[in-house]
């Protein structure tokens, strides 16, 4: 067997640690070609020399001549290259045939649609790149004759549950509705009075996965279940009446896909996001990740209940932003990334993020998109008006 060759966009995330430690697995079956991070040299460089890639990316061009001096002194041949033009340069290796894309945030997209355009097999874990793009991403998943594998555990229980050879066609295949899972978080059942005052550490105890903090927060606020209805809509070609949202806060069923026939379709696995890397690895054989099995005897009770919008305000913000269009997912995403990343720095208050994301859709209404340059020009815009709404220093 020739190994996959793989590209992981985000190395030294959460979602990279998962990926590596499958891949490391199986080390006849893949092989890492390239590894990329924003700022954290250091790991980046203990990775290269346990995994021993043709090249490294830094996204902060300042942070490259560190690693540089640090392989080298480890006598490691990786090439270190550096900046956004380093990022597509990794995802686009002529010899890398999977890309695994974990950047968080919009800094992810232009990497994921070299991606596309140079046609990868693209392990999708950055739904931003999905959401801000829409469809023009999926323009360049289609020119360039990519393969997209989603591997947010929502998405990869439904493309799991879907037939063979769906083609964003649900009617074709009889899909009536998509039902994505969500935990609640940590404040699903806290008292609404106390959370002004909840802090950031608070929001990024998840109650059953390990993420990092900004994706902790999102959860937190359900606002990556809202950003997961934008993405199942262009993954999957079905339109926002037909995905809904439940709230099961044990985390064993990863989402569901109805058919018009009564039947209900679900994954269900233990809480580790190693399980949907592993299954977009390898797909379509199975291959082991290294996750304990689900005891459904020792299981408790699985349990569901409709998620309560006064709590989480940010999943009807986001089922507006999927149907007015265009850049209203662009607009959302970017207000939320900076109001979240002033939270974690301790700048505002919890409750003050979805406020400012309902500002910036209010004061930036849906406009039309040509191109992904359009897309992100409208980042730009809501992340200024969300800076100027939520009082914080322009380059905060």
């Amino acid at each position: 067997m020739t190994p996959r060759r793989i590209c992981v966009l985000g190395a030294t995330g959460s979602i990279g640690d998962a990926a590596l430690d499958v891949i490391a697995r199986h080390p006849g079956r893949f092989a890492v070609a390239a590894l990329t991070a924003q700022h954290r040299w250091e790991k980046l460089a203990e990775l290269c020399l346990r995994f021993r890639p043709d090249i490294a990316a830094l996204s902060d061009a300042g942070a490259a001549p560190r690693l540089a001096s640090a392989l080298a002194a480890m006598r490691l041949p990786t090439r270190v290259v550096a900046g956004e033009a380093g990022l597509i340069e990794a995802a686009t290796l002529p010899d890398v045939d999977t890309v695994l894309a974990a950047i968080v945030g919009a800094a992810g997209l232009r990497s994921t649609l070299a991606a596309a355009l140079a046609g990868k097999r693209i392990l999708l874990a950055n739904k931003e790149a999905i959401v801000i793009g829409g469809a023009a991403f999926m323009r360049a998943v289609e020119q360039g004759g990519a393969e997209l594998l989603p591997i947010d555990s929502e998405h990869n229980a439904i493309f799991q549950c879907l037939p063979a050879g769906y083609a964003r066609k649900p009617d074709q295949s009889g899909v009536s509705r998509i039902v994505l899972t969500a935990s609640g978080g940590p404040f699903r059942t806290r008292p609404l009075a106390e959370l002004p005052g909840v802090t950031a550490d608070e929001a990024c105890a998840h109650p059953n996965w390990v993420m990092g903090r900004k994706i902790s927060v999102d959860s937190a606020t359900m606002m990556n279940k809202g950003l997961e209805m934008i993405e199942a809509h262009w993954l999957f070609g079905v339109p926002r009446e037909r995905i809904e949202v439940v709230v099961h806060p044990q985390s064993v069923i990863h989402s569901l896909v109805e058919y018009v026939d009564g039947s209900m379709l679900a994954q269900l696995g233990n809480p580790d996001m190693r399980t949907p890397i592993a299954q977009a690895l390898a797909y379509p054989e199975r291959i082991d990740a290294g996750v304990p099995p689900l005891d459904l005897a020792r299981q408790r009770a699985l349990t569901f209940e409709a998620p309560d919008h006064g709590r989480f305000p940010c999943i009807g913000l986001a089922a507006s932003a999927l149907e007015d269009g265009g850049s209203a997912p662009a607009v959302l995403n970017a207000a939320n990334e900076v109001a979240v990343a002033a939270f974690l720095a301790g700048r505002i208050r919890y409750t003050d993020i979805a406020p400012a994301c309902a500002d910036a859709l209010s004061r930036l209404p849906a406009r039309a998109l040509s191109s992904v340059d359009d897309a992100l020009a409208a980042d730009e815009e809501a992340r200024a008006l969300a800076r100027a709404w939520l009082k914080l220093p322009v380059a905060a």
